[in-house]
């Protein structure tokens, strides 16, 4: 029988990191800090290159992420290597540092040797912390696992002759004394009279803790449907801190669910082919200050509202949603921050070799040593900035780029496929994020990159007159260059067709040595728009070159961004504190009256919503109403609000 379940915290070691600083190096440190020089410092624990190792489900994974992110270059997804055979003994590549307050990058070096088709292309990446990465993978996989309750008990008073003996092991050593008011069993000792109450398992109480539970479903729906938290408040006659009580016992209850329904499952299926779709939606969060640091003054404020970012991930042929993320660490705190700087002396490290690289404050400011450039009036200029902060809600905005990543590299870890296609914008984030977390995939050529470029200002009449527009002009071209009768899929394929033997996707270039081939940024506009969202163009970024014109002529055909987009659409108009901003009542500007002020709850109510999307609502296909997840093929009925609930 199922146990009781809680939320995982860091405490649990859901992902268990091996720390990539040894006790000599961290001796090492704190002698050197305060003889050398920032630059001295943090080029003698330069930890660009080196991997990072963890375990995560009892298996050791090993990342190391900073190499060439361009397709079509030859060092693309290699590691560092050192040519020791050559003259001079030339690397894969070297840290450009343009500067005090500029940004390092990785280059590429010239390869030294012909290779067939590809060279390199003196690329450049942003590094990334690996440390941090796998930081920022314990974050979300530590966010999406329950853990059974295993209380320690205690059955016998201090020097009782059957110590050793439980009610698990022999139930003879003790009389049954009923159950407590909260559905607990009670035991008692026959020697000792102890009475030790034992919780009870999830079939028995899956209530257990729980107050008000008759209000549950209607809490749920009114969650479900853009009610605020005030109004849910009166309707249900609770406080808001049983609201948020409700919220994190509902959010619990939707992991166990997928625990079940969406974990399990999964660790069978196998795909052939999968088609990704991943997006960003930006809100405002509303920055409010801790109890007692309000009043009138707005002096060494923050900005009232910062700008928060969800990464996004679903199923383009069933429109199931795997994952969305909040970029906010709201467990970690400034006291955490500070302290590993004191310890790993992060200060005077390259960003990339930071713990906390992911999180908006990296490190905490300290005082200039005596070979630090650093000024006292900078050094209290960013000490300011950062006890500023202290003053706010607890937890800190982690950078995209890392969230982003993580989000896809446990995404890999879910599904099994043989080949993998990712759509998105030309959004440099996440096209990064994805050639690094499937880096494997794309050098083995199953898994390939296309862009979906959409314009966002077009209006609902304007995208419909395209669509109409667009059906005409294909059916003229069907005409014009005779084929007659035919259906308007077979039409868009061989026009597509005639595009790409007159304008390929990748262009072939020689140096006088020898020929390679580059990206060549044609998008090709879809001849088949959808009614709500007009023209669009589309392009692939990775080699295509082995596959006929037909065949990527019906990839480009079935790029799309309808999974994340309608999933945006639904978080809006669901969900109240992810809400657009409204007119104020001025007329003048925009309101985020009901935008939440801590994204822990923000995480909590996508995680629902994203549980509700995928099991219970329902779509027609083909004639037949499915959920994503029926049509994904996890499960063969269409779930309710109360089967998530109440299920045993």
């Amino acid at each position: 029988m199922a146990k009781l379940k809680r939320l995982a915290t860091a405490l649990d070691d859901v992902v268990k990191i091996i720390e990539p600083v040894s006790s000599d190096e961290l001796l090492d440190r704190h002698l050197d800090y305060p003889i050398l020089s920032p630059r001295h410092f943090s080029q003698k624990y330069n930890k660009l290159f080196e991997p990072v190792e963890f375990m995560f489900n009892n298996q050791t994974h090993t990342i190391q992420f900073n190499y060439c992110v361009n397709p079509y270059c030859l060092w693309f997804g290699q590691p560092q290597k050192r040519f020791e055979e050559i003259k001079h003994k030339p690397s894969r590549y070297k840290l450009s540092s343009k500067g005090k307050g500029r940004n390092d990058v990785i280059v590429c070096n010239s390869n030294h040797e012909p290779y067939p088709d590809r060279i390199t292309h003196n690329c450049t990446v942003t590094p990334l912390s690996n440390w941090s990465v796998a930081e920022e993978i314990k974050r979300l996989a530590t966010m999406d696992t329950v853990m059974d309750i295993e209380p320690d008990y205690v059955f016998h008073r201090e020097g009782c002759s059957n110590e050793d003996v439980t009610p698990f092991i022999n139930q003879k050593s003790f009389y049954q004394r009923g159950t407590s008011s909260g559905g607990s069993k009670k035991w008692q000792c026959k020697e000792c009279k102890k009475i030790t109450n034992v919780l009870p398992n999830r079939e028995q109480k899956f209530t257990y803790h729980q107050k008000k539970n008759d209000i549950l479903p209607t809490f749920a729906k009114m969650l479900l449907n853009r009610m605020p938290v005030s109004r849910t408040c009166e309707a249900l006659d609770i406080s808001p801190k049983t609201y948020y009580h409700k919220l994190e016992w509902l959010y619990r209850r939707c992991l166990e669910f997928l625990e079940r329904h969406e974990q399990k499952p999964l660790k069978t299926m196998e795909f052939k082919s999968l088609w990704l779709n991943t997006d960003k939606l930006i809100y405002n969060l509303n920055n409010v200050r801790k109890k007692g640091h309000g009043g009138l003054r707005y002096d060494n404020l923050e900005d009232k509202l910062m700008q928060t970012h969800i990464v996004v991930t679903g199923d383009i042929d069933s429109g199931y949603i795997f994952r969305s993320d909040v970029a906010y660490d709201w467990r970690v705190s400034l006291e955490d921050i500070h302290r590993d700087t004191l310890y790993y002396k992060e200060d005077h490290l390259y960003g990339f070799s930071r713990k906390n690289a992911r999180l908006r404050f990296s490190h905490s400011p300290q005082p200039p040593t005596e070979k630090d450039n650093e000024t006292d009036f900078e050094y209290q200029l960013s000490f300011n900035e950062f006890y500023k902060r202290t003053k706010y809600i607890d937890g800190l905005h982690t950078n995209s780029n890392y969230t982003a990543i993580a989000h896809l590299w446990l995404i890999k870890q879910t599904l099994h496929s043989e080949n993998w296609r990712f759509v998105s914008d030309e959004d440099e984030t996440i096209m990064k994020a994805i050639y690094r977390s499937f880096n494997d995939e794309f050098l083995s050529g199953n898994a390939h990159h296309f862009l979906c470029k959409v314009d966002r200002d077009k209006d609902l009449p304007d995208a419909y007159k395209e669509h109409i527009e667009a059906a005409s002009m294909l059916k003229d071209w069907g005409e014009r260059n005779g084929f007659h009768k035919m259906s308007q899929s077979k039409l868009a394929t061989l026009k597509v067709i005639s595009e790409l033997q007159a304008l390929p996707l990748y262009k072939t270039l020689s140096d006088g040595i020898q020929t390679y081939k580059v990206w060549a940024k044609n998008p090709i506009e879809h001849p088949l728009p959808p009614s709500d969202k007009g023209y669009f163009s589309v392009d692939c970024t990775t080699d295509i070159s082995s596959y006929s014109d037909e065949h990527v002529a019906n990839m480009l055909l079935k790029v799309s961004d309808r999974p994340t987009n309608n999933f945006m659409q639904v978080i809006r108009r669901r969900l109240s504190i992810l809400e657009r901003p409204l007119v104020t009542a001025r007329g003048g500007g925009k309101s985020y009256i009901y935008a939440n002020f801590n994204p822990k709850y923000a995480q909590m109510s996508l995680t629902i919503l994203r549980t509700y999307y995928n099991f219970c609502l329902a779509s027609k296909t083909k004639g037949i109403n499915k959920t994503p997840a029926q049509q994904l093929g996890l499960t063969d009925k269409q779930f309710t609000i109360n089967d998530i609930l109440y299920f045993k």
